[in-house]
């Protein structure tokens, strides 16, 4: 596979341009996260005269998380092939443009929550945009191995933001799914940092497979999807869920951790993105299924009683 990107036939439009700042794939899984936190927060369909705003306004300022990420990122998106497409690294957009991009798109979330949603969803969101855009862009990332780890709070936030939007409240079991997706993102993220190792150093960024070679990060995304295996089981164990969820996160969790020892024991670029692939499909599977299980279960009761 090449390692080089093929170069543009075309520039694209100034919106494209602006829109790939957002980093949509992103985003959409932010989004979905905290759909699921709304959706669960409610016996029934939620309300949607909330959860419509609300999801408007997370996705705005996940956007302009993205959006300050790729300024603060720029010369390091440059040397990097993942990532050297995008409008700021290519200089296709200025640092007064993309800064007014990021700050229009948070003002505008902001907004819309504060006024249509709750106080406490809008403080939420916009901790977790300082938490991702600042602290973990500009402090931890460039500092630490440890920064995905530590980062991921931030990251783990959209089912809570979800919670409180429709219960106006931070619930255990929004907590829960938080400490999920924590626990997803360091065996997830480091699965890509594995087959980007070189891109990485020459960023000069002390991801662990550059700090701590590629054995010793194996091992820890293996150690970690065990720890999140058991951390899947807690919305069962809690009452949250029923034998649906169950059933799935047993399989799914048995799945990811049977990529992490593979990639432990026999390591080739191929099963790390294969690896990183299965990470995405595990925690919106792992969602989904609960989801069908908070409406399908209380369904199943009915009939059989």
């Amino acid at each position: 596979m090449s390692t080089t990107l093929a170069a543009p036939s075309h520039t694209p439009s100034r919106w494209a341009q602006y829109y790939a700042l957002t980093k949509p794939r992103v985003v959409q899984l932010i989004v979905f996260c905290a759909a699921i936190g709304m959706l669960l927060a409610e016996p029934g369909w939620p309300d949607l005269a909330k959860a419509v705003p609300a999801t408007v306004g997370i996705w705005l300022v996940a956007a302009a998380a993205a959006a300050f990420n790729c300024l603060v990122e720029q010369k390091i998106d440059a040397r990097m092939v993942r990532t050297a497409w995008r409008p700021t690294a290519k200089g296709q957009l200025s640092d007064w443009q993309t800064l007014l991009f990021s700050g229009v798109l948070c003002a505008t979330g902001s907004a819309v929550l504060w006024w249509w949603v709750n106080a406490l969803t809008m403080w939420l969101t916009f901790a977790t945009f300082v938490g991702y855009a600042v602290i973990y862009t500009v402090v931890l990332k460039p500092l630490t191995p440890q920064n995905i780890v530590i980062g991921g709070a931030s990251g783990a936030m959209p089912p809570v933001l979800g919670w409180a939007a429709m219960r106006g409240e931070v619930g255990a079991e929004a907590m829960l799914l938080c400490l999920i997706i924590f626990l997803w993102t360091p065996p997830h993220f480091w699965a890509l940092a594995l087959y980007r190792t070189e891109d990485y150093r020459k960023a000069g960024l002390p991801m662990l497979p550059v700090t701590h070679g590629s054995a010793f990060t194996r091992l820890q995304v293996l150690l970690y999807t065990l720890v999140l295996f058991a951390a899947t089981l807690l919305p069962f164990i809690h009452g949250m869920s029923g034998w649906i969820y169950l059933l799935a996160a047993v399989a799914l969790g048995l799945r990811f951790i049977h990529y992490a020892y593979r990639l432990w024991r026999d390591y080739s670029d191929v099963l790390a993105r294969q690896t990183f692939r299965f990470s995405i499909w595990h925690l919106s599977l792992l969602f989904a299924a609960l989801l069908v299980d908070h409406y399908l279960t209380p369904w199943l009761h009915r009939i059989v009683a």
